[in-house]
C-alpha cells in the first residue's frame, strides 16, 4: 500500500532536505509543508464522524495535494511559529487567529493515528524541561552533575561554598530579538561574590563544573546510536562558543549500560530521536566517565561527521514505520 511522509518545517531547513533526499533515493512519497503557511497556499478539509473514528480528508500545498490516510509517519522538524503568519494583526487578532490556528490545523496534524512521529510534538514539549531530563536521568542511573534551581541568593551562595568550582547555564534558548537575530547565552563559570538579590527575578540552572576531558554527543535514531566525542583545542567550558572549525570529533564507542539508558529515556517519553550531551571525565571507557547533562528531543546533527549516516537512520525509520503503519491501518 502506498505510504506518504508527511515532514513538518519551514522552508529553509537543510537538515530537513537531506532526509528527504534520502527517502526520494527511497522512492518514498514525501509531502513538504509549513503549517505557518496556513491561507491560500495551504489549505485543508478533514472529516470525523459518522463511520469515520479518525480523522480523514486532504492537506493541500501549492504543490502537493495529500490524503491523511496515506500518511504512514511524520517527520515533525521545525516548523514556523504560526505568530509569524499573523503578524501583521492587531495582537487581539494575531493571539487568537493563532490559537485557532495551532488548536484546528494543529490538532489535527497531532492527532493522526497511528502514523509514526519523529518526533511527536507533545512529547518533544513534556522532554523540553530540564528539571525532568536531570531526574530522569538520575533514576535510570545515570551519573548527574549536583544541580540547583533556585532564585534565592542564599541557597544559591550556599550551593557555591560546597563546590570547587559551580556553572550557570540557561533552561532555553536565548529568545529571537526585535531585530530577528538570535543570540546565546553559553553555560559559564560563577563565582558566589557576583551573586546579589537580582537571582531573585527568575529561576537559575546552577550545577557543579564536572573536571571534564572531553564532551560527547550522541545522536539515537530509533535504536540506532551515534556517539562524537568533541574535543577543543582552548579548553573552554562550553565548546559551542569557540570556533566550530577548529573542533576535534573522534567517533566513540558507547558503553552498553549507559546506551540501554538512552533507549529507556526516549521511551519514557515516547521520543523516537534524541540528542544527548555528557561530559566525559577519564577516559571514557568507564560508564562513571560519562555524566549525563540534557537531552534535545529535536536537536541538530547536520553538523557533526557522521551526519550522512544519520540521515540514512531517519530515512529508515520513516520509510519502514510508514509503511508497517499504512499496511496495520488496512488490516484494522
Amino acid at each position: 500500500m502506498v505510504h506518504t511522509v508527511l515532514v513538518v518545517t519551514a522552508l529553509e531547513d537543510v537538515t530537513a532536505d537531506w532526509v528527504i533526499d534520502a527517502l526520494n533515493e527511497r522512492e518514498v512519497p514525501v509531502a513538504r509543508f509549513d503549517p505557518a503557511d496556513i491561507g491560500p497556499e495551504l489549505t485543508f478539509g478533514f472529516r470525523l464522524g459518522g463511520d469515520r473514528s479518525v480523522w480523514g480528508g486532504r492537506l493541500r500545498t501549492a504543490s502537493r495535494d495529500v490524503d491523511l490516510g496515506e500518511v504512514g509517519a511524520v517527520y515533525h522538524r521545525r516548523p514556523t511559529p504560526y505568530a509569524a503568519r499573523f503578524g501583521q494583526l492587531p495582537a487581539q487578532q494575531r493571539e487568537f487567529a493563532v490559537a485557532e490556528a495551532r488548536h484546528g490545523l494543529g490538532g489535527v496534524l497531532r492527532s493522526l493515528c497511528p502514523a509514526l512521529f519523529v518526533n511527536h510534538p507533545s512529547a518533544v514539549t513534556r522532554a523540553e524541561f530540564k528539571p525532568w531530563q536531570l531526574r530522569r536521568f538520575a533514576e535510570l542511573g545515570l551519573r548527574v552533575p549536583p544541580t540547583l534551581v533556585t532564585n534565592d541568593v542564599q541557597e544559591a551562595r550556599r550551593f557555591a561554598e560546597e563546590h570547587e568550582y559551580v556553572v550557570c547555564k540557561t533552561f532555553r534558548g536565548l529568545p529571537r530579538g526585535e531585530d530577528g537575530h538570535v543570540g546565546a547565552i553559553w553555560t559559564q563559570r560563577v563565582d558566589l561574590r557576583d551573586f546579589d538579590a537580582s537571582l531573585a527575578v527568575t529561576a537559575h540552572l546552577f550545577q557543579a563544573e564536572v573536571p571534564k576531558t572531553g564532551d560527547v554527543r550522541v545522536t539515537v535514531v530509533g535504536r540506532r546510536v551515534f556517539a562524537q566525542r568533541i574535543s577543543t583545542t582552548t579548553g573552554v567550558i562550553d565548546w559551542r562558543r569557540g570556533d566550530w572549525n577548529e573542533l576535534i570529533h573522534t567517533s566513540v564507542p558507547v558503553p552498553p549500560v549507559i546506551e540501554a539508558a538512552l533507549h529507556d529515556y526516549l521511551g519514557s517519553f515516547g521520543l523516537v530521536f534524541g540528542c544527548f550531551d555528557f561530559a566525559l571525565t577519564g577516559d571514557g571507557d568507564s560508564p562513571d566517565d560519562w555524566w549525563a547533562i540534557e537531552c534535545n528531543p529535536n536537536g541538530q546533527w547536520g553538523w557533526l561527521p557522521d551526519a550522512p549516516a544519520i540521515t540514512e537512520a531517519f530515512a529508515d525509520i520513516l520509510s519502514t514505520a510508514g509503511m508497517e503503519s499504512t499496511e496495520g491501518r488496512a488490516r484494522s
